[in-house]
């Protein structure tokens, strides 16, 4: 994905210990024509697996799924870290540790909205060390639906994510690697 690696070529800052801030791109401002295009690439690499929704955590990964759902023509769910009073008593939930907020955060789904006739993509903004998508395959899991499949924009290769992700037998796909970020650096994978 040449386009989104210039974006972050571009308009990325490496912020230290890891954190890449895209804040101008997908997480605080989005840029949706970025967003379609990346939606189009991953909707391609996993449109085969036929997946009838998308799961995704809020709230920097809406953005990329929900334009990979539509690309795929199926529902968008995303995981919530606080239960509205709309929610049902009854609840999926789990926890991951959060890199950016420095504690773990509850990710909750209704069983409304996830269920065991499902196969779940998992689409996020980031894979860096997966525990939050480690964290949304056992909401599927728990829900009874099968995931079918893991995308990210961007994959921190450095932090091990795949390693742990690929453990679990899923196809995992990112659209940009990035293999180091020393000093102020942003060093993409070959």
């Amino acid at each position: 994905m040449n386009t989104l690696q210039q974006r972050i070529q571009q308009d990325g800052v490496n912020l230290g210990r890891g954190i890449l801030k895209v804040d101008s791109l997908i997480n605080h401002q989005v840029d949706a024509q970025l967003m379609h295009e990346c939606a189009v690439d991953l909707a391609a690499l996993f449109r085969s697996l036929e997946p009838t929704k998308v799961l995704t955590a809020e709230i920097s990964g809406i953005a990329p799924a929900v334009m990979t759902a539509l690309e795929l023509g199926v529902p968008v769910v995303y995981a919530r870290k606080h239960k509205p009073i709309t929610m049902p008593d009854t609840v999926f939930l789990t926890t991951a540790p959060s890199h950016t907020k420095g504690h773990n955060v509850d990710l909750m789904v209704s069983p409304e909205y996830l269920g065991a006739k499902e196969r779940v993509l998992i689409i996020d903004d980031f894979l860096a060390s997966g525990q939050t998508i480690l964290a949304l395959i056992r909401l599927a899991q728990v829900a009874g639906a099968q995931v079918v499949g893991v995308g990210a924009l961007i994959e921190k290769t450095f932090e091990g994510g795949r390693a742990a992700l690929e453990a679990t037998g899923l196809r995992v796909e990112s659209l940009v690697r990035i293999a180091a970020m020393p000093g102020d650096q942003i060093i993409f994978a070959q």
